[in-house]
């Protein structure tokens, strides 16, 4: 009897909506009992990829707007060499490729770079593909190949060029106050870090653009750049970047998965001519860390890097070796004994941050560049790392 009701019991469900009493949520049945709705394994993955891409969003700060920088009080007698040294090194004959070769002898071990920019027609090698970003492209053959398509064309050399003097125009708050605006505008190829903006502080840093390098998160949020002659030179840092910059180029849309990795809001759009972007060869990068800097060989890690990677300026000033022949830098120099000393020119942060910075090392920079200083192959127009006029 008791196998008659049973196998009645399983005939029954089978019977009553083909099973529906057996819960999706249970293991076991005692008896009929109401259906439990669970939700399908196919919505399961876009309801986990809405809520990762909501967080995202929401860790993601509004565009910066600068806060007001802090006020400094500026030793008018300080102020009056700087301009004075500023001067004399404008005044002084331009010397042809001078920065580049006192390079060479001391710091670089391995065969210079052929091309700083990597162009639409750019013969792309090995070394290349070595390491990942910042310091290569390795495993991303197709992204770049899908860029350098949007990208213009290598310049022909014309030959026999103009010598050339670069400045490269940190953020550091020492600039503030100075009134070397004008200054800096006289020289031949002004390179810009990251946002750091000219609009309202033209007096102490001037309002030319030749060159602005950035990476996503670092690029300007509210465009101010005007130079008809202006390269936005893009570094890659991780693969996400190369679809931003594909997305600008194109001035399409980011899609929401690639929001996901950055690590602050990014500008959606740069309004400026296509030909006027420009991608960074890694090989720069690289031989900045690896070369200049000697630091250890990249790693393959999960996360991030092992404070190996150079700060965007001591980069720039290995690119700026490459476009001009005299180089020299303002606005260099991080003074961590005085911590409540504006740490960039244009807002409230103090040099406390400094104490944070886990991805570069500034202590072994500093030394590199008060090398390059004191044996006259770099100026420093501002005296943050070596001051060679006081």
């Amino acid at each position: 009897m008791g196998a008659q009701s049973s196998r009645a019991g399983k005939h029954m469900l089978k019977q009553d909506g083909r099973g529906k009493e057996k819960t999706c949520c249970s293991g076991t049945m005692r008896g009929p009992m109401k259906p439990c709705h669970c939700p399908s394994r196919k919505l399961l993955v876009p309801l986990l990829s809405l809520v990762l891409i909501s967080l995202a969003l929401l860790k993601l700060p509004l565009f910066h707007t600068y806060q007001k920088p802090i006020g400094v009080s500026v030793d008018p007698i300080y102020r009056e060499r700087v301009r004075t040294y500023v001067q004399e090194v404008l005044s002084n004959e331009c010397r042809p490729s001078f920065a580049r070769q006192r390079m060479r002898p001391d710091h670089s071990r391995s065969t210079p770079v052929a091309q700083p920019f990597l162009y639409k027609n750019t013969i792309l090698n090995d070394e290349m593909f070595k390491y990942s970003p910042p310091f290569g492209f390795l495993g991303m053959q197709k992204n770049l190949k899908e860029v350098l398509k949007l990208l213009p064309s290598s310049e022909e050399s014309s030959g026999g060029r103009e010598c050339r003097r670069c400045v490269v125009v940190g953020n550091g708050g020492i600039l503030k106050g100075l009134g070397l605006g004008a200054l800096l505008n006289q020289f031949n190829v002004i390179i810009r870090l990251n946002s750091g903006p000219v609009k309202d502080f033209s007096a102490d840093v001037g309002n030319r653009t030749s060159i602005r390098m950035t990476y996503p998160e670092g690029c300007p949020k509210v465009w101010e750049d005007t130079d008809s002659d202006l390269k936005l030179v893009a570094v890659i840092y991780k693969s996400v970047d190369f679809h931003w910059l594909r997305a600008v180029i194109t001035e399409t849309a980011i899609s929401l998965w690639d929001w996901l990795f950055f690590w602050q809001k990014v500008p959606e759009r740069v309004p400026i001519d296509v030909s006027q972007f420009h991608l960074l060869n890694p090989e720069i990068i690289r031989e900045t860390a690896l070369d200049l800097l000697h630091f250890p060989t990249p790693r393959k890690r999960f996360w991030g890097w092992d404070q190996n990677v150079p700060t965007l300026g001591v980069s720039a000033l290995n690119l700026a070796t490459y476009v001009c022949d005299e180089v020299s830098i303002a606005g260099f120099g991080y003074n961590l004994s005085q911590r409540n000393a504006p740490l960039h020119y244009y807002d409230d942060l103090t040099m406390t941050a400094m104490l944070k910075e886990y991805m570069h090392n500034v202590q072994t920079e500093r030394v590199f560049l008060k090398h390059l200083i004191m044996s006259g192959t770099v100026t420093d127009l501002t005296g943050g790392i070596h001051c060679s006029f006081c």
